[in-house]
């Protein structure tokens, strides 16, 4: 199975393609954005016109998209993946989804006689690019066994999660974790700030501890240095955190740290911040602190008399 076409090539979906390319597989890809798929095109995939141009031929279909509403548009609207695929190929969604939807799209491409798997995914640009992404699955298994070698050419794991929906249901509940992580970093770095502490000696301790992660680690370093450009956006990260709440809803599963965590993303991507990165939301909750963590501004560190920038 080496013809593939790849459809949405925004920041993870050109980094995944990308990988594949630097993997040898014959790549086609299609863009809303046609400039997005220049730099591949470049490096050896072929540009397609529309997205039946992309899907003919192809044996296996991939697309990564920005959330549901992309997905209904884009695979079933008119001319979308769904009216272009056709018995014998397989398809894999890569987009962060509730898992109804993953549901709907596996529903629709069986009566079609065509296999699909969702395999939404860990990672941000840099682990895109690489193929080191960490790669969820939900489908039959014979179906993730027969692609395997494509989802281990952009993964560093790649972990089959039974069947359709659950894949979907992973990657959420592993977002709650990811949310979960930046608050608490967040409101540990305002509170080591206000005490008077060095925050790079506070990541020294951070690194050792038992409670040590690379999220902790990852994120203090770039929250020190001022760095917010964007591997993960914040607004994503906010349309994230509203498909989890609507699942837990779904589940009545409590997840009450959720709704601070929640007004936390809303309070920073209100504030102007959703383009930067996720870890922004971080910001807000310096401008609640009257405190900015790091940037070398020792006043503000200490005294947060002249209020977060």
């Amino acid at each position: 199975m080496k013809r593939i076409a790849f459809i949405g090539l925004g920041t993870m979906g050109g980094g995944i393609a990308g990988a594949l390319l630097q993997a040898g597989y014959d790549l086609t890809v299609w863009s809303r954005n046609p400039e997005h798929a220049k730099p591949l095109v470049k490096a050896g995939a072929k540009a397609a016109s529309s997205i039946r141009d992309a899907v003919k031929g192809a044996e296996v279909v991939m697309y990564s998209l920005s959330d549901d509403r992309a997905v209904e548009e884009v695979v079933f609207g008119d001319g979308g993946v769904l009216s272009s695929v056709s018995r014998g190929q397989v398809v894999l969604d890569h987009t962060t989804v509730h898992p109804s939807t993953s549901l709907r799209e596996a529903q629709a491409y069986t009566e079609k006689g065509v296999d699909f798997l969702e395999a939404p995914v860990f990672g941000s640009r840099n682990e895109a690019a690489s193929g080191g992404l960490w790669v969820l699955a939900g489908g039959r298994r014979d179906v993730f066994e027969r692609v395997r070698a494509i989802l281990e050419a952009i993964g560093e794991s790649v972990h089959y999660m039974g069947e359709h929906g659950k894949g979907a249901a992973m990657k959420l509940v592993g977002n709650l974790i990811v949310a979960a992580q930046l608050e608490a970093l967040g409101e540990a770095m305002v509170l080591a700030t206000k005490a008077g502490l060095n925050p790079r000696d506070v990541l020294g301790v951070l690194a050792v501890t038992d409670f040590r992660s690379p999220i902790l680690s990852g994120v203090g370093a770039t929250l020190v240095k001022r760095d917010f450009r964007p591997d993960f956006a914040l607004k994503h990260l906010l349309k994230d955190a509203n498909l989890i709440a609507r699942f837990a809803q779904d589940l009545n599963a409590p997840i009450p740290a959720l709704a601070a965590i929640r007004e936390t993303i809303k309070s920073a991507v209100n504030q102007g911040w959703g383009e930067e990165n996720a870890s922004a939301m971080i910001k807000a909750i310096e401008l609640d602190g009257r405190v900015q963590v790091g940037g070398g501004q020792a006043g503000e560190l200490h005294h947060g008399e002249h209020g977060v920038h």
